[in-house]
């Protein structure tokens, strides 16, 4: 019997189908992986390090989605603005990964670059070295919030009866993009705020 022209598993056939997984029900096993490729646990383990190792291949994948270019413009402000807006698309279009890959440490070569191009852009623009990370971690939490809230119902609050909350049904029938209006309110008042931090003394 000759050898299969492609070979039945590889890294990114792994890393597929961990990510279909995770799309599909917010998590992954690597049984489940394997009984989807046709082959035997032991065999996948051959290819990565373990469950560990396959968690950041998941995030390798969705992180390959944010634009790195943007942390390179000339503005800090405009840089890590336009990150932000690259980092929530990247995350909406898989928001069930967000748990998983928020619960566990980041690992990945490529990923740790695109924090290391963050933290210098904001040394070099003057911010105080025990401010970045925690400037970088509220921008985070601002993006997977809202990359969250973009998975959810369209429709987050059901009136049974308008009369009794009128001001909310008028609230809510005058927005059109409720997810993408709040992200943007949210990081105009998030950088204005960052701007704030780095002119005061």
């Amino acid at each position: 019997m000759g050898r299969p022209r492609k070979a039945l598993l590889d890294r990114e056939r792994i890393t597929t189908t961990a990510l279909e997984l995770v799309d599909a029900q917010g998590e992954f096993s690597v049984p489940q992986i394997a009984r989807r490729l046709g082959v035997q646990t032991a065999s996948v383990y051959h290819h990565v390090d373990g469950r560990d190792g396959i968690v950041e291949l998941v995030r390798e994948r969705v992180c390959s989605a944010i634009d790195p270019s943007t942390l390179e413009q000339a503005r800090w402000d405009e840089a890590m603005t336009a990150w932000a807006r690259s980092y929530r698309a990247a995350f909406a279009a898989h928001p069930r990964a967000i748990p998983l890959l928020t619960t566990s440490p980041v690992r990945a070569p490529e990923v740790l670059l695109q924090y290391e191009q963050a933290v210098t852009l904001l040394l070099d623009a003057g911010f105080a070295l025990p401010d970045v990370m925690p400037v970088i971690i509220g921008l985070e939490n601002l993006v997977l919030g809202s990359a969250l809230d973009m998975a959810a119902p369209e429709a987050m609050w059901e009136l049974t009866d308008e009369a009794a909350t009128p001001q909310l049904a008028r609230a809510l029938g005058a927005v059109d993009t409720r997810t993408d209006a709040a992200f943007e309110l949210a990081l105009t008042g998030y950088v204005a705020h960052l701007r704030t931090l780095l002119e005061s003394p």
